[in-house]
């Protein structure tokens, strides 16, 4: 027999079922090329019935291809307790990282989430970040991998491969060394950011040599990894797991040494977790702490859903993680510089009660020598400017406008210019849990208690020197320590 397809298509006799399955496996060319004469032997009239034929066959393969690549998770045999699936989630977890308690519980919840997307309505990015290398990233991410849906790990991903990947698998797609490639890749960014909501869940594109307008889904579970912090539109729709690197009494073991077995049977319970709540979860309205933004409430939703059906501390502990996290977001250099300017601004006219006005030179100049903010570096090690400020307040109603200082005029900013923006679009931080009332659920009840300065049973303080790791937490109803 010869080793050419081509000729191996024209000259072997076999069924037509045996033509159809090694038709298939040709190159679309190759095809092309035997298509008439393979149709004309097997006494097929209408070459287009055979091309029907073999593009069923092809669909076929890629669907068994699919099962090696993502083989089937049979649920667990029995009902599981979810309080007690999702500590021994976190135990693994804690095995192998080394990280503050809310960015155990918040990663726990999210492995939890990616089980049960098809009964949600928002799908939170999990934000993988940490302020250098060797600070535990990848490893994290390889740990979330071991427990997750689906999971695709991809070091680099083009936006033409996102939405053709979660077309066709919906997978949880797990992308390392985000920072590597995708800032500056507006279109890669913009084709994450649509996959937020289902609603918006799509991008369309012009598909083979007719340009034949095709719509591709972009609804899946999605990881991120890197250093630093991506666009403000990625970490808006993002629950930040921050890492530091660890201190060297703190000891971790090898993930490579870890019995697979244990992190199979989570998935099982985990598959059966969803068989049993998937309803559950959808019909699910949890409450939502006031102390957060409306985004980051879209964030946890899911994740505070499935925390309330846990139940034991788990409500409590989702809640005040996921305040810990938003707090902590809102102190970073992460958010957009227009909401930036807006806290700085806010700052510089608190801190002096009397001044009503400030004129542009005199912003700049209070701007520039704020410590720990980036104004003075802004574009490419050299200062913003007046026009840059501007610009930036525009969208929000606010514009420079001739002001009166002594005897001399100049152009500058009303306090009460930003009273409109302040109000809108920087929240008065809380930290007062939600509280328990009479049917069991938990109401709003905000306060202005900044968050950074409470402490409570779920996330208490730890000394100086541990960055919040290995501390330990009283939960439950029974007051035994645990460390969290």
């Amino acid at each position: 027999m010869s080793n050419d397809p081509i000729e191996n298509a024209v000259t072997v006799a076999e069924t037509n079922e045996e033509a159809i399955a090694r038709l298939a496996q040709l190159q679309p060319l190759d095809y092309e090329t035997v298509r008439e004469s393979e149709a004309k032997k097997l006494g097929i009239k209408r070459v287009s019935v055979l091309d029907k034929e073999v593009e069923k066959a092809r669909k076929q393969g890629e669907e068994n291809s699919e099962v090696s690549i993502f083989p089937e998770t049979n649920p667990w045999e029995e009902p599981i307790e979810l309080a007690e699936l999702l500590e021994d989630i976190r135990a693994q977890i804690k095995r192998f990282i080394i990280c503050a308690p809310e960015t155990a519980n918040a990663t726990t919840l999210w492995i939890a989430f990616t089980w049960v997307i098809d009964h949600v309505q928002v799908s939170p990015i999990a934000n993988i970040t940490a302020p250098e290398m060797q600070c535990g990233k990848s490893q994290l991410l390889s740990v979330i991998s071991a427990m997750v849906k689906k999971p695709a790990i991809a070091a680099n991903i083009s936006p033409s491969v996102v939405f053709r990947v979660i077309e066709k698998y919906c997978p949880t797609l797990l992308i390392d060394e985000a920072d590597s490639f995708m800032n500056g890749n507006e279109d890669l960014r913009g084709i994450i950011n649509s996959g937020h909501t289902r609603q918006s869940a799509y991008v369309w594109r012009s598909v083979g040599d007719d340009h034949e307008p095709t719509q591709f889904s972009t609804w899946s579970a999605k990881a991120l990894c890197g250093i630093g912090a991506q666009a403000a539109t990625i970490m808006d729709r993002s629950i930040i797991l921050e890492l530091r690197r660890k201190l060297p009494h703190e000891k971790v073991e090898r993930l490579r040494h870890a019995d697979k077995q244990e992190f199979l049977n989570i998935k099982r319970k985990l598959a059966r977790f969803a068989l049993d709540s998937g309803e559950a979860i959808e019909n699910s309205r949890p409450a939502l702490p006031d102390a957060l933004s409306d985004r980051a409430q879209d964030n946890w939703e899911p994740l505070l859903a499935i925390a309330d059906i846990a139940g034991n501390h788990w409500p409590e502990t989702a809640r005040q993680s996921a305040m810990a996290i938003y707090a902590k977001g809102q102190d970073d250099d992460n958010q957009a510089p227009g909401i930036m300017l807006l806290h700085d601004i806010q700052d510089i006219f608190e801190g002096e009660k009397l001044r009503i006005k400030i004129t542009s030179a005199d912003l700049l100049e209070k701007l520039l020598h704020l410590e720990d903010r980036p104004w003075s570096e802004w574009n490419r090690g050299h200062a913003i400017t007046s026009n840059k400020i501007a610009r930036y307040l525009k969208p929000f109603g606010v514009s420079p406008k001739t002001i009166r200082t002594g005897s001399t005029t100049a152009k500058g900013y009303m306090k009460d210019d930003f009273e409109d923006a302040i109000t809108r679009y920087i929240p008065v931080q809380s930290v007062t849990p939600s509280q328990p009332n009479e049917t069991n659920t938990y109401s709003r009840i905000q306060t202005v208690t900044n968050i950074a300065n409470v402490t409570n049973e779920f996330l208490p303080e730890s000394p100086e020197n541990s960055h919040c790791y290995g501390v330990t937490a009283l939960i439950g109803v029974s007051g035994e320590a645990e460390e969290f």
